[in-house]
């Protein structure tokens, strides 16, 4: 086992209130739903991050373990929020997967030159969405030795 279940922090930043629902009902399904935390937006992502309001206390922003990034979101889009995150130096070893409907070509490229860890596509079905967490938790949170917030 990679890494402790009972301690692993997802954020998701995700403004579909749709997509986050089924993303949230698949980790359930795999036991995963109550380590999630939500942001709706690159600049609310932002904030989280850097401890600024209103996520000031640890306790409402704990450092994620992974970060699942949306590329199409209001006020700062996903893309724009890759590359702060990568380019802060206590932010750029997390981890991110860029989780969007997009299938262009030119925003695989972009994410993967600015740094994101995987890019995968929001799958159609329920049952796609619990097969890809599976993995994503099998691989993840298993087998990959994730950087702890103290190092």
């Amino acid at each position: 086992m990679g890494n402790s279940l009972d301690q692993v922090v997802l954020l998701l930043a995700e403004d579909d209130d749709d997509d986050y629902f089924i993303t949230v009902d698949a980790l359930k399904e795999i036991g995963l739903d109550q380590c999630v935390r939500r942001v709706k937006d690159g600049e609310d992502l932002m904030n989280y991050l850097l401890h600024n309001p209103p996520y000031e206390s640890p306790d409402s922003s704990p450092v994620p373990d992974l970060i699942f990034l949306d590329l199409n979101m209001p006020k700062k889009d996903g893309r724009e929020a890759l590359k702060e995150i990568k380019a802060n130096e206590s932010l750029k070893k997390i981890p991110i997967i860029i989780f969007t409907t997009s299938n262009s070509p030119d925003d695989i490229a972009s994410t993967y030159k600015y740094g994101a860890n995987s890019y995968i596509q929001k799958p159609d079905s329920f049952d796609q969405f619990i097969s890809l967490f599976q993995t994503v938790q099998n691989y993840w949170l298993d087998k990959v030795k994730l950087p702890t917030s103290k190092n």
